[in-house]
């Protein structure tokens, strides 16, 4: 397999349990083939197992990109649409794995994030980019259309943006992508792991059943009319009160308060 995926677990006081998985293909911009793609589902499923993990943290290897895309050699000899469907496929579900994973994912973007980089990245619940990255979608200009998890997109940046990134096939950086809402953090490369650290600080302050609980409240709210995702809350709710964290921390807060 050209490149690698590595994980890692790390925990420490106040973040508690914490999985890092990193697209390792250096050489090329930490592109996207077959193997690694394979592997980067299995690796997230495998980890998604894990009931005492808070959080994930996605990142490619080295200070050039994230995820430079999937690989153009591979899909330039693809030889017919049902080779094109199974290697999309293979995108679809690296993301899915992403989206179904049970804990808040942090994209960490160390540099370029294109494509497949771009949608994966969009898969993920929060972002967070050094401030030389750069983001784009120019599927149209190698005469295929970007699809997939790049319907994300318009969740997150407005159907306007999101046309100017896949028509045009338009290359922006990370302020302007900031301000578009596509990352939710901008910072220099060399404060990219601190910035980072107080996120999952953040996180680690939170419930590990509340985390879990809402983000699968968030998914559900993505596919759910407006009304029918606010009932969804209540149920959800009364959830949290299987086991005994809402009376424990609950319990702690008012205490402190006193």
């Amino acid at each position: 397999m050209a490149g690698e995926i590595r994980t890692e677990i790390r925990e420490a006081p106040g973040t508690g349990r914490v999985a890092h998985v990193t697209i390792a293909h250096e050489a090329k911009l930490n592109t996207l083939n077959p193997d690694l793609m394979r592997a980067l589902a299995a690796a997230i499923t495998r980890l998604s197992a894990d009931e005492s993990l808070q959080a994930l943290v996605l990142t490619g290897a080295g200070p050039k990109a994230f995820i430079g895309g999937a690989d153009i050699t591979v899909m330039a000899g693809l030889p017919d649409g049902e080779a094109a469907r199974g290697f999309i496929t293979l995108v679809h579900g690296c993301c899915r794995a992403v989206r179904d994973c049970p804990v808040p994912v942090i994209a960490r973007i160390n540099g370029w994030t294109l494509g497949a980089g771009l949608e994966l990245a969009a898969a993920c619940d929060l972002r967070i980019a050094a401030d030389h990255a750069q983001f784009g979608m120019p599927e149209v200009r190698v005469g295929i259309p970007s699809v997939v998890e790049a319907a994300l997109l318009p969740g997150l940046i407005g159907w306007g943006r999101t046309r100017r990134l896949l028509l045009l096939g338009e290359t922006i950086g990370a302020a302007e992508a900031a301000a578009w809402g596509l990352v939710e953090a901008v910072v220099p490369a060399a404060a990219l792991d601190a910035k980072l650290g107080e996120w999952l600080g953040l996180l680690g302050r939170a419930g590990n059943r509340a985390l879990r609980l809402q983000k699968r409240l968030i998914r559900r709210w993505e596919d759910l009319p407006l009304s029918e995702a606010i009932a969804a809350g209540i149920p959800a709710f009364a959830a949290a009160w299987d086991t005994e964290e809402p009376r424990r921390m609950l319990g702690a807060f008012a205490s402190r308060r006193r």
